[in-house]
């Protein structure tokens, strides 16, 4: 029986929808295109890409679901959400897995040809689960994806398995017509997509619309509207933090007028950098797969020598590896970026699964004193920032600066206003040209600064050498003199506090004194965000203060911090960046909430936690 347009249409300020089945459903491509129609339609959006943690799970179990998760608005969103309004569920396998994210009275759509007792059993269910509860705690959709897709391409000359892999696109029409959305951007992208292969074009043209049309035609009792969000002017596009990562790179190469060189090797989640910077060879980038992390990172080092942006991209195993040869840049005191994209360890652990526990790694994972300039990126579109503050300061500092992201923010998307060349900070690496100086000292420092002066390789006149044994001041020679030892180390650890100089200070989001400061830094910015404006609204006094610059740490921590009685630190690991702090500032009252569960926070277990420790 159809709805004859008699559904209601409720408008709302946002929605949480969740894509979820096996690994080849296609759910990260279904998540995609949602998240890009309603990012062109002026949503603020904001994903969580949930891959499969086992590469070849069995199909239909619990270890092998795919999830993509999108928070779309029409003001301000921070996070991809805690509990889902709608759950796409294409087997067993994805409901049981995903229910406990659902809110109660949501809608499930459910492909209830997949729910067979075959499939039930591997998900690990004993009964039905449509026949029990659910059906009055949810509002259930029990479409027939695969029967109707394969209806609605019968006539088409496309073998029977490929035909089937478009049903994704019959659960995408659904969720299109559930919440207005525009097909024409989508049927636009099939079109570019398969210019080659238009047969593919048509499948997926016409499951999506035969979804469409099927939600068109059955009985629901409301729809959803959600307003365009007001966006500050200007040219956005969709984007995620690896891919805002290697731009931040590029366009620090742009404003210096050098060649970016990244020598890496592939790893989850960093191996998209490596691709993205392989493919803009027309901006002269260059991207070198090595054989290893070791080969990758040294690699680098020879392209800074020669006078290239030189960076490498990994995750915590990567970044163990690569340790050695970053203690050979701080030594040469070249400008190298390495970027670290977090996962859940230790050792392979959860490569699909975010976490922020290489902080002390990035820190003191290193023989001897070995210092390096530590940064984090906060959301997905400020990796872009981020990665070229990076490069800014490893360029003028002359020294070795570690990028911290993780899992969550490499793979999650969000709209990003596209800056002009010209918004960026300028950097000015001190390079010495050929004729500047009478005589070049690889270790001579520039007046009034601990920066030495990078003389690339092959300049006349300025040849040195340069390698892992200590140096002697000034001249570079290699010198096991004990007082000049001592001198080379505090040197290289005073231009390191130099950069303080240079980074921003401290900001405080809420009254700048009170009772409660919640502290975070990198990717649990939105989440915490999100729960401390929420509290504030409903009248408790809560301050948050988020770190970007953690190696050296802004010149104003301590006066920050000194404004409030508890200082709570939320970070995904078991309490890293409150041993810093409490290393570093030992005098103050400092609680911790952790997580190591390879999901971000949630808001609601953020606002239960600092409620807590506002009452204690």
């Amino acid at each position: 029986m159809g709805n004859n347009g008699k559904s209601i249409v409720e408008e709302k300020d946002h929605v949480v929808i969740k894509f979820a089945g096996d690994s080849g459903d296609g759910m990260q491509f279904t998540g995609i295109r949602f998240s890009e129609t309603s990012a062109m339609m002026g949503n603020e959006v904001s994903t969580l890409p949930d891959y499969p943690a086992e590469i070849r799970a069995p199909k239909g179990t619990i270890g092998g679901v795919s999830g993509f998760q999108i928070h779309i608005g029409s003001d301000h969103i921070e996070t991809p959400g805690d509990y889902a309004d709608v759950l796409v569920a294409m087997n067993p396998a994805a409901l049981k897995a995903n229910l406990r994210w659902v809110k109660k009275g949501g809608t499930i759509i459910v492909d209830i040809d997949t729910f067979t007792p075959q499939n039930l059993k591997k998900a690990g269910f004993d009964e039905n689960p449509l026949k029990d509860g659910l059906t009055r705690e949810y509002q259930i959709i029990q479409a027939p994806i695969t029967t109707l897709t394969k209806e609605a391409t019968k006539d088409l000359n496309i073998d029977h398995k490929t035909a089937l892999q478009a049903r994704n696109m019959f659960a995408l029409g659904i969720v299109y017509w559930l919440f207005h959305r525009d097909l024409q951007y989508t049927i636009n992208f099939f079109k570019q997509k398969f210019k080659n292969k238009p047969e593919l074009a048509e499948l997926n043209k016409r499951v999506l619309e035969a979804g469409y049309n099927y939600a068109h035609n059955i009985e629901l009792s409301r729809t959803y509207i959600i307003k365009r969000a007001k966006l500050e002017p200007g040219t956005y596009r969709y984007i995620n933090g690896n891919t805002a990562t290697a731009w931040g790179l590029l366009a620090a190469a742009e404003k210096t007028g050098l060649q970016l060189y990244l020598g890496s090797y592939p790893i989850t989640p960093a191996s998209e950098i490596l691709q993205e910077i392989a493919a803009r060879k027309d901006l002269g980038a260059i991207a070198f797969q090595a054989e290893d992390e070791i080969a990758g990172v040294v690699t680098s080092i020879g392209a800074s020598f020669a006078g290239k942006l030189a960076a490498t991209s990994t995750s915590g195993p990567g970044l163990a590896l690569k340790s050695e040869a970053i203690n050979l840049a701080v030594m040469l005191e070249l400008p190298l970026v390495i970027i670290d994209v977090q996962r859940g360890g230790p050792s392979t652990g959860l490569p699909t699964k975010p976490e922020q526990a290489d902080l002390l790694q990035a820190l003191w994972g290193r023989n001897g004193e070995s210092p390096v300039a530590v940064l984090a990126a906060s959301t997905p579109s400020n990796c872009f920032r981020y990665a070229y503050m990076a490069a800014k300061i490893a360029l003028e500092h002359m020294i070795p600066v570690i990028l911290l992201t993780d899992g969550f923010l490499a793979n999650g998307s969000r709209p990003w206003k596209i800056p002009s060349l010209d918004e960026l900070p300028d950097i000015k690496p001190p390079i010495v040209k050929e004729g500047e100086l009478e005589k070049y000292y690889p270790y001579e420092r520039i007046p009034g600064t601990y920066v030495r002066r990078w003389a690339i390789a092959g300049t006349p006149g300025y040849e040195h050498v340069i390698g892992g044994l200590e140096k002697k001041q000034v001249t570079g020679e290699v010198s096991y003199d004990p007082e000049n030892h001592e001198k080379m180390v505090i040197e290289r650890e005073n231009k390191l506090k130099e950069i303080q100089k240079d980074i921003p200070p401290l900001e405080v989001d809420g009254p700048d004194e009170g009772e409660l400061l919640v502290v975070g830094w990198g990717g649990t910015y939105g989440h915490i965000n999100t729960a401390v404006h929420e509290l504030r609204k409903e009248g408790y006094t809560v301050s948050h203060a988020h770190f970007h610059y953690i190696n050296p740490l802004p010149a104003n921590t301590e006066q920050v911090l000194s404004k409030f009685k508890k200082i709570l630190i939320a970070e995904m690991n078991r309490g890293q960046f409150f041993r810093y702090l409490r290393s570093e500032f030992p005098q103050f009252d400092y609680r911790k909430y952790t997580k190591v569960q390879g999901i971000p926070f949630t808001v609601s277990e953020l606002k239960q936690a600092i409620k807590k420790n506002l009452e204690d």
